[in-house]
């Protein structure tokens, strides 16, 4: 644990002294944010119902989506350390083997978790407003983490295993369109049918509904145990085989 602390402080450093990684991470989220409310936001919400807020119905996605892009970012880090030769110089050291990877994973957590309270922010300007009580909000923030973790893990394996820059991020841009295939932004019922079906069982839609319900105060159902499932078994297979990538390649 020393160790892991160690190595995610000097991963943190880079990011401090180089904030435009979180500012890029979160302006194309808000960009898309403020694109829904203000341009699109009217139909949608003649669409749908007349009275409602918009911006809660959206946010829940937004949040997803960051993460999706900032742990681009991740893979990035973890492709120029191996790159660099930094992983091979650490395992000339007396050091925890697992410190390495685990040290990636919480600065992919912490950074993640910095830019969800930017969007948070941007959001309570142009006019989100909550009713959860704090059981619920610490209920939202532990689906945010465990899907930051699952998308992390997911992230190492091209970090590792990647021959290019490119590579390593190229994995996330399908994880950035999953919240547009999800009730992220308009309800399953108006898609089509196959649409539908893909929309409704994907793991996105259930996360989506569960922070949605936990920041309106509204009983929130199986959704969430669906949403926990999903990001147990995804971190589940993809810290199983990062480590075998791992332990290939270092």
């Amino acid at each position: 644990m020393k160790h892991t602390v160690v190595l995610t402080g000097r991963l943190m450093k880079h990011i401090l002294r180089s904030p435009d990684t979180l500012i890029t991470v979160a302006i194309t989220p808000i960009a898309i944010m403020l694109m829904f409310v203000y341009v699109f936001g009217g139909a949608v919400k003649t669409s749908m119902a007349a009275n409602i807020n918009y911006v809660n119905y959206q946010l829940p996605g937004i949040l997803l989506m960051a993460i999706a892009s900032g742990i681009a970012y991740t893979a990035y880090r973890l492709f120029m350390d191996v790159q660099n030769g930094m992983f091979l110089r650490f395992n000339s050291m007396p050091i925890g083997r697992s410190a390495m990877l685990w040290s990636h994973v919480l600065t992919s957590l912490v950074s993640n978790m910095i830019t969800v309270i930017i969007i948070l922010l941007v959001a309570l300007i142009i006019g989100f407003r909550s009713s959860a009580g704090i059981l619920n909000w610490l209920a939202v923030v532990g689906i945010l983490v465990l899907y930051t973790l699952a998308l992390t893990w997911v992230a190492v394996i091209p970090g590792i295993t990647a021959k290019s820059m490119e590579g390593a991020s190229a994995f996330s841009y399908p994880l950035l369109f999953l919240p547009f295939l999800s009730s992220a932004f308009v309800p399953t019922a108006t898609m089509p049918f196959v649409l539908r079906v893909f929309a409704e069982n994907q793991p996105v839609t259930s996360m989506v509904n569960s922070i949605r319900a936990l920041l309106s105060a509204k009983p929130v159902g199986n959704e969430i145990w669906v949403a926990l499932a999903w990001c147990a078994g995804i971190i589940v297979v993809a810290w199983f085989f990062a480590m075998r990538a791992y332990k290939s390649r270092i």
